[in-house]
């Protein structure tokens, strides 16, 4: 079972979305908070697989609670999850290293698909915001100063990249390219050792700002 923490400043949606997740035998409530601060301290004091964290809450936001979490070389995944449909706040949440990011509009389906996901090690952009994303980034230019243009990614490995970027698994991304699941691990690896990125989100943010995305995925 998935062990989740819930961290809202709003006790209505915070109550909701327990209320939802207890639906599904897949996960647990292990905790919950109203601000950053109490989002640490559940981290120092329970077992937590996924934190879902709201970005506009009192005190220490969901940006600066993300920072703190980095600085202490915090591993626990962070799906955002808030009704502030602003690609500028989603760029910052990237930067700041959450692994997720769903408006609070999604379904539960959505919700729990996410949640696992980020358990497995994955990360979860709905494409639409990625294609947004993308366009901000582009109006605006590259914000990675003084990092030279990565190795060249392969044909093959840019469809995984593609894929990745749409919320797709590894399982998911073999599925959808005819390929081996250790191959597509093997794909995923090289591609963060080119883009100089420890994790799937960060390769996702860093090839948004380098323009790699454009274009569909080759299928076989």
């Amino acid at each position: 079972m998935i062990k989740v923490a819930v961290v809202d400043d709003q006790t209505l949606v915070r109550q909701g979305i327990r209320s939802l997740l207890a639906l599904s035998a897949a996960v647990e409530i292990v905790g919950e908070g109203g601000d950053g601060d109490e989002a640490l301290e559940l981290l120092d004091t329970h077992e937590v697989d996924v934190l879902l964290l709201d970005l506009r809450m009192p005190g220490r936001d969901g940006i600066a609670t993300l920072e703190a979490l980095r600085e202490r070389g915090s591993t626990v995944p962070v799906l955002v999850l808030t009704t502030f449909d602003d690609d500028e706040l989603a760029l910052r949440a990237l930067r700041a290293g959450a692994r997720g990011y769903l408006l609070k509009d999604v379904t539960l389906e959505q919700l729990i698909g996410a949640i696992e996901t980020l358990a497995a090690g994955g990360t979860l952009l709905q494409p639409a915001l990625t294609e947004r994303l993308l366009r901000a980034v582009a109006s605006r230019g590259p914000q990675v100063g003084g990092f030279d243009r990565p190795e060249p990614l392969t044909a093959r490995e840019l469809d995984v990249l593609r894929l990745v970027a749409a919320g797709y698994s590894n399982r998911e991304v073999a599925e959808a390219l005819y390929l081996a699941p250790g191959t597509v691990k093997n794909h995923v690896t090289a591609v963060l050792l080119k883009l100089g990125v420890r994790d799937r989100t960060r390769a996702v943010l860093r090839a948004l700002e380098l323009g790699l995305l454009e274009g569909p995925a080759r299928q076989g």
